[in-house]
């Protein structure tokens, strides 16, 4: 998990300077330390590689090879009890401490409050915010994702798997429709719902989806995607991901025959 990037400076604005203390040496070093990014990249990684960039936060990426079983590592564990990524360790959390964050949801949720950038502090708005946040959670991300496993990585294809998954998420894929079509972005202004949503429209033909049956979500969808910041964070290259071999017995066993440890 040896680091390799790192992003650009932070903006200036957000190194504030406490005017009741100086900051000893080593606050210093903490509130300059970029923050770490657990990552490979899948969609949950897209989420906080994407939001890292449009907050323009310093960070350096330790790819995390899930096809190897790095996620089983006590020292990941230690970060992410749930052995899944992302995951970040910011040196400057709450009161200059460090803190890590596991559970992109949870992540987007603590960069948004950190930055005071893409989740809005008024309650009504952040309402709107979570309610799409977490229908990707609970819906979009775990549909896409079943259906991109049946299609491409199951033993045998399973007619009934196929359409299950593949139906759920046309079904979903027309709620985005629906709702963008008298807006711009999900929950009104760009925001962490859209971040955590686009890796998994960037995946729509794994998903067995036509975006041109979905005029408002496919303009939604290039409108993100061609994002500046968007485009940095989906450049993000491992090697190792794209060596990976799906049909190897050993790797199948790591990433699809997981079970409690």
């Amino acid at each position: 998990m040896a680091p390799f990037f790192l992003a650009h400076s932070a903006n200036a604005s957000l190194r504030m300077k406490r005017a009741v203390k100086r900051p000893t040496k080593s606050s210093s070093r903490r509130r300059d330390a970029p923050i770490e990014l657990y990552y490979w990249p899948t969609p949950n990684g897209w989420k906080i590689s994407i939001m890292l960039e449009e907050c323009a936060l310093p960070y350096v990426v330790h790819p995390v090879d899930i096809s190897k079983g790095e996620q089983f590592t006590p020292r990941f564990l230690a970060i992410s009890p749930n052995n899944r990524i992302p995951a970040i360790v910011d040196p400057s959390g709450p009161g200059g401490r460090p803190i890590a964050v596991f559970e992109s949801g949870a992540i987007l949720q603590y960069l948004g409050r950190k930055t005071g950038k893409f989740y809005p502090r008024d309650e009504r708005a952040r309402v709107a915010v979570e309610e799409w946040l977490f229908w990707q959670m609970g819906g979009l991300g775990p549909m896409a994702g079943q259906a991109i496993h049946f299609r491409r990585y199951a033993p045998e294809q399973i007619p009934y798997a196929l359409a299950r998954y593949a139906d759920e998420v046309n079904r979903l894929y027309g709620v985005m429709n629906t709702r963008l079509a008298k807006r711009e972005f999900l929950a009104g202004r760009y925001s962490i719902a859209d971040i955590a949503c686009v890796g998994w429209v960037r995946l729509a033909e794994r998903q067995g989806q036509d975006l041109e049956q979905f005029p408002h979500l496919k303009r939604w969808f290039e409108t993100i995607r061609a994002r500046p910041a968007v485009k940095r964070a989906f450049a993000i290259r491992v090697e190792a991901a794209s060596a990976v071999g799906v049909n190897d017995p050993t790797v199948r066993a790591v990433l699809f025959g997981q079970r409690a440890r």
